[in-house]
């Protein structure tokens, strides 16, 4: 079962390894790679929650600052369940922008973090908040004069991502658990309604890998070989 490239809890030079998991808004990550942001966690490595957004959109009702205020809420219970850091990029919840100004802007933003991997949505998706987070990350790595290695997630597959064909897939058999609370912190976005989907995705991947459940994901040209699964052993 091919697995991100992350050998270790500490590189070459001994310092912690850093990962860093881009969402359009908060419960992406969550969705997308809860479980692997857990595994990460548990093999020592720091892991950040980069959300393009606060979720402004999102809450029928609502106005985009109130929205906001509770899904950075729900966002930071999230992230403090799997033990990561929460980040914002400041973008516009259904207005995301991909121009000069936000590739640098972004660009800036997640190498501080100093990753050493990267997940973001696959660009193949109906939600152009998904297109623009992972259009701004790979511009992010072309750009980067130390590389990161990348790897797109899946969320909603069949009426968000689209056309995903998996390079590599994790084991969540034993951090299913958290990713489900994880997105159970989302109250406001109907985790009743949204978590199904995802169960039925970890259970497929699971199955596709031979194991109970387990998150898929599709490597970038140029990451490195190896398993993203044995690198989080």
């Amino acid at each position: 079962m091919a697995a991100p490239v992350l050998a270790g809890a500490a590189g070459a030079s001994g310092k912690k390894r850093k990962a860093v998991v881009v969402g359009g808004h908060p419960d992406d990550p969550e969705t997308g790679c809860g479980g692997t942001v857990a595994r990460l966690v548990r093999s020592g490595c720091d892991v950040t929650l980069l959300y393009l957004t606060r979720g402004e959109a999102g809450i029928r009702g609502k106005t985009h600052d109130e929205a906001a205020r509770i899904r950075t809420a729900e966002a930071e219970e999230a992230a403090r369940i799997l033990a990561a850091k929460p980040l914002f990029a400041g973008q516009i919840d259904g207005a995301a922008k991909v121009d000069n100004e936000r590739y640098e802007e972004f660009r800036e933003l997640l190498l501080e973090e100093a990753p050493d991997i990267v997940f973001t949505h696959w660009p193949v998706d109906t939600h152009r908040d998904h297109r623009a987070a992972a259009l701004l990350t790979m511009d992010a790595r072309l750009r980067a004069e130390r590389k990161f290695d990348l790897y797109f997630y899946e969320v909603m597959s069949g009426s968000q991502t689209q056309n995903f064909a998996p390079t590599d897939f994790v084991d969540i058999s034993e951090t299913e658990s958290l990713k489900k609370r994880s997105c159970y912190a989302h109250k406001s976005q109907g985790p009743d309604g949204f978590w199904p989907v995802h169960d039925q995705m970890n259970r497929f991947r699971g199955m596709e890998a031979g194991v109970e459940f387990a998150e898929a994901f599709v490597r970038a040209t140029r990451s490195s070989g190896g398993s993203l699964e044995a690198s989080l052993e």
